[in-house]
C-alpha cells in the first residue's frame, strides 16, 4: 500500500480494522453502510517496521520465522521434487535426487528463509535430466532411472553461488562474526578493524544506520574507559593513551546492503579488544547483543532467526545475552542440539568466551 493522490488505503483500514467501529463502516464510494463486525481480515507484509503503528495497534501479530535445513528437506522431499518431475515431463522413475543432493543445493545454492530458490534449482535439476533423455535415440533407454550425484551439480547448476568461508576471513585478529536479522530471515554478520598509525581517528563504513553508528561510537567509548584492564600493561595504556597514536577503522562487509540495530555492539567491542590485544576471535563462533556504556550486554530481537541463519552457516557456539535465554526454547530441537549456546551479562563473560583461550593469558587482569 501507498499513500499518493489516489487516497490513502492505510488510513481507511483504521477504520475497517478496529472492531470498535466496523460495524457502521461506510464506504464512500459507493456510499453505502456495511457491517464488517464478522469480517475476518488477514494482512500480510515482510517488514512490519513499515507499517504504520497505528494500524499495527488493530492488528493480531503472527510471525512466521524461515524454515530450518531439516524442514526445507522434508518439504523438498515430499513435494517439491514429485512437483517439478511431472511439471517437466519425466515419471517418478525417471529421476531420483537423494537427500544429500537437496541438502548441498541448499547449502550452496540457495541461503533463504522459503524455499522459492530451492524449488527453481531442483526445476533446474529437471530440466538437464529431461533434456539428457530427450538425447538418447533408444526408445527403450528412455525409461531408465538416473540418480543425480553431488559432483553433478556445478554441471547442472554452474558453480556454486555461496561458499563457507568464515575460517579464512576470521583467520586474523580484529575480526569477529555477529548476526543479523533480515526480512529474508537470519544470516550471520561480520565485523571487520583495522589499525594504522594516526591521530586517534575513527572511520566507520558498511551503509550503517543511525542506531547503529552509536553501537560502534558506545563501543569505542568502553574500550577506551577500559583500556588498562584489557591489555598488557605498558607505558601508554597506564596512561589510558593507547588510541592516540593510531586510527581505527570499523567495515561491515556487504556494503551494498543497509544495516541497523543496536544488537551487534558486542561483536564490535570484540574485535576491537581482538585487534588492540593481537588475539584471534574463535570462528566458530556467533554473537548478538547490545551492550551499555557500563559493559553490560542488554538483551535483542530476532534470536531465533539468528541463530538458524548461523546455524546454515556451520556455526556452533552463539553467545547471546542472559535476558534472551528464554528465547532458545522458540529454536527447533534439531537444531537447539546441534549448538552450545553461552548466555553473559558483561562483556567480559563474553571475551573470555569469545577469544581463543590459548591466548587469554596475554591479556591483562581482568579476563
Amino acid at each position: 500500500m501507498g499513500v499518493g493522490t489516489r487516497g490513502d488505503p492505510a488510513s481507511a483500514l483504521l477504520e475497517v480494522l478496529d472492531p470498535a467501529q466496523n460495524s457502521t463502516f461506510v464506504d464512500h464510494y459507493l456510499s453505502l453502510p456495511f457491517d464488517l463486525s464478522k469480517v475476518l481480515f488477514i494482512a500480510t507484509a515482510n517488514r512490519p517496521d513499515i507499517i504504520p503503528p497505528a494500524l499495527l495497534d488493530r492488528m493480531e501479530q503472527i510471525e512466521l520465522p524461515g524454515y530450518s535445513l531439516f524442514e526445507k528437506q522434508r518439504i523438498a522431499s515430499l513435494y517439491l521434487v514429485p512437483k517439478q518431475i511431472l511439471e517437466n515431463g519425466l515419471k517418478p522413475e525417471n529421476l531420483n535426487i537423494p537427500d544429500s543432493v537437496i541438502s548441498k543445493v541448499i547449502v550452496d545454492y540457495t541461503r533463504e528463509a522459503g524455499v522459492r530458490q530451492l524449488e527453481r534449482c531442483i526445476a533446474g535439476i529437471c530440466r538437464w535430466n529431461a533434456m539428457k533423455i530427450s538425447t538418447i535415440d533408444d526408445e527403450n533407454c528412455k525409461n531408465s532411472h538416473f540418480v543425480v550425484q553431488d559432483e553433478q551439480l556445478e554441471e547442472i547448476l554452474g558453480v556454486a553461488t555461496f561458499v563457507n568461508d568464515l575460517s579464512d576471513r576470521v583467520s586474523m585478529p580484529g575480526v569477529a562474526i555477529g548476526m543479523a536479522w533480515t526480512a529474508a530471515g537470519g544470516k550471520i554478520m561480520l565485523v571487520e578493524t583495522s589499525k594504522c598509525p594516526g591521530k586517534g581517528g575513527l572511520k566507520v563504513t558498511g551503509q550503517l544506520g543511525d542506531v547503529m553508528k552509536e553501537s560502534v561510537l558506545t563501543g569505542i567509548s568502553w574500550v577506551k574507559a577500559n583500556l588498562r584492564d584489557l591489555l598488557p600493561k605498558t607505558e601508554k595504556t597506564s596512561k589510558g593513551e593507547g588510541f592516540d597514536g593510531i586510527d581505527i577503522h570499523i567495515h561491515f562487509p556487504a556494503a551494498a546492503v543497509p544495516k541497523d540495530g543496536p544488537s551487534a555492539g558486542i561483536t564490535i567491542v570484540t574485535a576491537l579488544v581482538s585487534l588492540l590485544s593481537g588475539i584471534r576471535v574463535r570462528n566458530d563462533l556467533a554473537m548478538t547483543g547490545e551492550i551499555s556504556l557500563t559493559g553490560k550486554v542488554l538483551p535483542i530481537g530476532g534470536v531465533k532467526e539468528k541463530v538458524m541463519g548461523a546455524h546454515r552457516m556451520g556455526i556452533r557456539t552463539i553467545v547471546l545475552p542472559n535476558m534472551n535465554k528464554k528465547d532458545i526454547r522458540e529454536i527447533p530441537k534439531q537444531i537447539a542440539d546441534e549448538l552450545e549456546f553461552i548466555t553473559v551479562g558483561n562483556i567480559m563473560e563474553v571475551l573470555k568466551c569469545a577469544l581463543e583461550s590459548s591466548l587469554l593469558s596475554n591479556l591483562f587482569v581482568r579476563i
